[in-house]
């Protein structure tokens, strides 16, 4: 409710604003009609708004001047100047109730005076005297502006004036007293200010054109830093990193302007919900939750589709009717939620439904009606598979066509669009109980962090929302379930999609190769590329028709040396290269993996000097990073880090924990860890594994900052606590002080 008061305030100060100039306007010309217009449908705009709003003082006054404006629109009464002053004094009175509003108390404001005055107007009756309508300002200030009206009427005497003569002589008495108001006038500018000050109104594409702008300054300074990089000039570092904190901070600020919440979409569905169960004689209630998660503009528009289709979905194929709700247990109402919330750099959308949910036997038998499956591959298909042919182009489940489904072209619509603009959806059913459809989507087109990789000496970026960790690995030790790759990933079956093969492009000669594991939908593979080469964050840019209809990229950006990158499109490779038998022992593998992480929590193994290694909880774990040791700052005694617009303290885990220092390489492997809220980049030696823990395994020998002890492969490994640790070593995040001075030197 307070945004509503707000954007009212808002549009009422600016209608008031107009009004004072189209009154004046109207009084030299009379006859307009279309600035008579104008004035009526702002008052009456406001009068209606405020009714709804509660405030009735304020929908009083507008309805009685807008009585009067209706007998000028009519032809009753002709636009004079006693009608003019009038019209002002209830501009006046309107922008006096709007400041009592703002200031939180109310409309309770006397408007007796004004609405009397325009009363007395429409009756011809004289006119009572004009109370200052707006208490805006001294006393003394709305005294005088009552004369004027005075000395209009009265016109033939001019004495009244010469007895305020003498005024000017008082000035002598009153001149240490003009020493007040000095102060009021310099505490003027500190006033709050109004609704209407306080926001503005921009055109769209004047946004649109800046995020482009933006997006070059990305460009420009990812180059920078390449550049930066390469020369050994600490001043050249240090005003590149300064260019890199002013780039992220503006493109962060104008992203924040084009981002809008979700809730303007979803003002329709309570409609859309209600009309489509009344149709269908049934009986749903609808609950929204997180309607203030923000989304690029451009993404609300592309994503509004594609949610009111599944949200009559969910009425007309999840919901059943009262009656069969009633014969299975159920209340005869149903329910449908929808839910947002963010989650890994991304908006996730859920849309759920407690009907019947989703038969698995029914879309099998649907899809093997219309020819889009046999029967083998039905039978040797997952539950998950099964669902998946909902989003098949003419599949349906409705048994008859009507104006609401059964032609087929929902779902596969639903995922070309979201995958349209880089996001992704899946479906999860339990039969009898419900259904939820689930969109992840980008936060933003323009900008995202990537990662380049390089294959068959060309480079791609593909998304890091997409992307779960990095695995080296010699081509000779990758297994086979037929002629497909697949690698086992501490106990779970990967399966391995050459990027050379999917691309067709020269088979790599070299003898080890990097996996990118990778999650598109519910599905977790491997992308076999030649070598990593950097995360940055990349300015998206549209590709040609002819490069979309390969349907592998999802776009091209420009890198920091120059070269032109194609953005993998992740979903699309998994649906292309993951078929047949692998998926199915995928599946069974992904199901032990699972079952296996159930028994034991993952741990970070990395070594640290002294020939000692430590494994770390990898839930504390948010990145690994490879970075120049001269990035490294200090604020008096303590080293800090400047990473992605943030100062993080430094901490080196050897000298921690009491190992042996050795000299300081010039590359820092640094593992980033969140713990209570506070963040650190931890300095480690080598990363050794990630492994399952064993708790059967753990000793009670501990020491400052560790939980105790456990063997892995054969030798004692450390287990961190880290939050003891940090609390210990006293690392809590750097003052507003401290990082103010780190970015001013």
């Amino acid at each position: 409710m307070d945004e509503i008061v707000h954007e009212f305030l808002v549009e009422s100060h600016e209608n008031l604003d107009q009004l004072d100039q189209d009154l004046v306007a109207l009084e030299g010309d009379p006859g307009s009609r279309e600035l008579l217009s104008s004035i009526f449908r702002t008052v009456h705009t406001i009068k209606g708004t405020s009714g709804f709003l509660g405030y009735g003082d304020l929908e009083r006054v507008s309805h009685t001047g807008e009585n009067l404006l209706a007998e000028l629109r009519d032809g009753a009464r002709h636009m004079d100047q006693a009608t003019t002053d009038v019209l002002l004094a209830l501009v006046d009175t309107l922008r006096a109730i709007l400041a009592s509003i703002e200031a939180g108390e109310g409309d309770a404001h006397d408007v007796e005076p004004t609405i009397s005055r325009i009363r007395a107007l429409q009756e011809g009756t004289a006119s009572p005297p004009a109370a200052p309508a707006q208490p805006v300002g001294a006393p003394a200030a709305a005294e005088p502006a009552a004369a004027p009206a005075v000395a209009r009427k009265v016109i033939g005497r001019p004495r009244p004036p010469a007895p305020v003569t003498p005024a000017p002589v008082t000035p002598a008495p009153v001149a240490p007293a003009e020493q007040h108001p000095e102060p009021e006038r310099r505490s003027e500018p500190e006033r709050h200010r109004n609704a209407a000050e306080s926001s503005i109104r921009v055109d769209v594409e004047l946004l649109d054109s800046l995020m482009r702008q933006v997006g070059e300054l990305v460009l420009v300074r990812n180059q920078f830093d390449r550049l930066a990089d390469r020369a050994a000039e600490p001043e050249l570092h240090r005003s590149a990193q300064r260019l890199s904190l002013i780039a992220t901070e503006l493109q962060e600020g104008v992203m924040r302007t084009r981002m809008q919440p979700i809730e303007n979409v979803w003002n329709k569905m309570p409609r859309v919900v209600r009309d489509l169960a009344s149709t269908l004689g049934r009986e749903v209630a609808l609950t929204m939750l997180g309607g203030q998660t923000e989304l690029d503009r451009s993404l609300l528009e592309a994503v509004k589709d594609p949610l009111t289709h599944l949200v009559r979905n969910a009425v007309d194929h999840g919901i059943e009717s009262p009656a069969e709700r009633l014969a299975v247990g159920k209340s005869a109402q149903g329910h449908v939620t929808l839910r947002a919330h963010h989650a890994g750099g991304q908006v996730l959308v859920e849309i759920t439904d407690d009907g019947r949910g989703i038969d698995r036997d029914a879309v099998a038998a649907g899809a093997l009606a219309k020819g889009l499956r046999t029967e083998d591959q039905l039978r040797a298909m997952s539950t998950q598979e099964i669902h998946e042919l909902l989003f098949l182009p003419g599949f349906s489940t409705a048994r008859a066509v009507t104006n609401v489904s059964g032609r087929g072209v929902g779902m596969d619509v639903v995922r070309t669009k979201i995958e349209a603009i880089g996001g992704s959806v899946d479906v999860e059913s339990r039969p009898g109980q419900g259904t939820t459809w689930r969109l992840r989507i980008p936060l933003t087109l323009a900008i995202m962090p990537a990662l380049t990789v390089r294959c068959a000496d060309r480079t791609f970026a593909l998304a890091q929302a997409n992307l779960l960790e990095l695995v080296a690995v010699e081509r000779a030790r990758l297994e086979y379930v037929g002629t497909a790759p697949v690698h086992r990933l501490r106990g779970t079956l990967l399966p391995l999609v050459s990027l050379a093969e999917v691309l067709d492009l020269e088979p790599p000669t070299a003898e080890s190769c990097t996996i990118a594991v990778l999650q598109a939908d519910d599905q977790r593979f491997g992308l076999l590329v030649d070598r990593v080469l950097n995360n940055e964050e990349i300015v998206v840019k549209a590709v040609s028709s002819r490069i979309k209809q390969i349907g592998l990229y999802s776009g091209a950006t420009v890198l920091g040396d120059g070269d032109v990158a194609l953005i993998l499109d992740v979903q699309a490779i998994a649906r292309r290269a993951l078929v047949g038998e692998v998926g199915r022992l995928v599946g069974a593998g992904t199901a032990t993996g699972a079952a296996r992480r159930e028994e034991g929590r993952q741990l970070l193994v990395v070594a640290i000097g002294g020939d000692r290694q430590v494994a770390i909880p990898l839930a504390d774990v948010t990145r690994l990073e490879r970075m120049r040791a001269d990035r490294l700052e200090r604020v008096g005694s303590r080293e800090v880090l400047q990473y992605r617009g943030d100062l993080l303290p430094v901490a080196r885990l050897d000298r921690l924990l009491g190992a042996s220092t050795v000299d300081q390489p010039e590359e820092l492997l640094v593992t980033v860890l969140t713990s209570q809220d506070v963040t650190v980049a931890v300095v480690v030696g080598e990363i050794v594994d990630i492994v399952t823990d064993d708790p059967d395994a753990h000793s009670d020998l501990q020491d400052a900052g560790l939980t105790g002890s456990t063997v892995i492969r054969d030798r004692v490994t450390e287990l961190l606590d880290v939050g003891r640790l940090l609390r210990g070593v006293g690392l809590a995040p750097l003052s507003a002080l401290d990082q103010d001075l780190v970015r001013i030197t």
